[in-house]
């Protein structure tokens, strides 16, 4: 059984960049809060479905309070000047037994990269491990972006547009093909 609250994995993207999947922890509050700093406007509105400005109180407790059963964080990280800075995040949360709802935002600059997609990966390995069966998104129908990611997944994918959103969902049957 995986240890999700220990879970680290480091690749090398096509361009030669390292990057590190690791498991949120306690002491990532300052990373957190510097990486959702350079976030861009458009990048938070595509995550959130509308402005903000900044992490509240709340979130930074749920996200101090993770639990790594009921809700995963993992984070994408580099090394810059011997420092690690989170560049993207993805997250579930179990809503059900074995369905949960599951969420990304990734740096601007590292767009394109597939990162979104291992991040999803990822997920995915702890999830099925966790006895999660589905995973649900919502996703801004111009988010083409996003809806390629989980149409490249590799899972079964139903979607339907309702109340200004295209609500997916994974059945996590095949975690090989990802």
């Amino acid at each position: 059984m995986i240890n999700a609250s220990q879970y680290a994995e480091t690749e090398t993207l096509r361009t030669g960049l390292k990057i590190c999947f690791r498991a949120s922890r306690p002491d990532d509050v300052d990373r957190l809060v510097e990486a959702f700093n350079k976030l861009d406007p458009e990048s938070l509105y595509l995550r959130f479905f509308g402005p903000k400005k900044e992490i509240s109180a709340l979130e930074m407790q749920r996200f101090k309070e993770t639990d790594f059963k009921n809700r995963v964080i993992l984070f994408c990280t580099v090394m810059q000047d011997d420092r690690e800075i989170i560049i993207g995040s993805g997250s579930y949360v179990r809503i059900g037994a074995d369905e949960a709802e599951v969420a990304f935002i990734i740096e601007e600059d590292f767009h394109r990269l597939g990162i979104a997609g291992r991040l999803l990966k990822h997920l995915g390995t702890i999830a099925v491990d966790a006895g999660v069966k589905t995973f649900v998104a919502e996703v801004l129908p111009h988010n083409s972006a996003m809806l390629d990611v989980f149409k490249r997944s590799g899972w079964p994918m139903t979607s339907e547009v309702s109340d200004g959103a295209v609500h997916l969902t994974l059945a996590l049957t095949n975690p090989e093909k990802v």
